[in-house]
C-alpha cells in the first residue's frame, strides 16, 4: 500500500476519513529544539452525525521534522491509513 504525503492541511471537505497528521515546531523556549505531535484522525459517520476521534500518537516530542514525518509515514502504512498530512513550521533536514 502506498502512503500519500500531503503538505496541506486538511479541508472540513477532506474526502479522508482516516488519516495521520504530523504537526512539527520549534520549542518557545528553545528555538533550536523541534517538537513533534503525530496524531490519527478517524472520521465517522453514526445516525447522520459525523464524530471525529483523534488519538495522539506522539505529543511534542523532540525530535527532527523528517524524522516525525518518516514515523508517522512508517505507521500509516502499518495499519493501512492512506493519507500523512504534514504541517510543519520548521523545514526537514535530509
Amino acid at each position: 500500500m502506498e502512503v500519500r504525503v500531503l503538505s496541506a492541511p486538511p479541508s472540513s471537505a477532506c474526502a479522508e476519513q482516516d488519516y495521520i497528521r504530523v504537526h512539527t515546531d520549534t520549542d518557545p523556549l528553545d528555538d533550536t529544539t523541534v517538537l513533534a505531535t503525530i496524531e490519527r484522525i478517524t472520521d465517522k459517520t453514526k445516525a447522520g452525525a459525523t464524530q471525529k476521534r483523534v488519538k495522539t500518537l506522539v505529543t511534542r516530542l523532540r525530535m527532527t521534522a523528517h524524522a516525525a514525518l518518516e514515523l508517522a509515514t512508517s505507521y500509516a502504512h502499518w495499519k493501512k491509513v492512506p493519507v500523512v498530512y504534514a504541517d510543519s513550521s520548521v523545514e526537514p533536514r535530509h
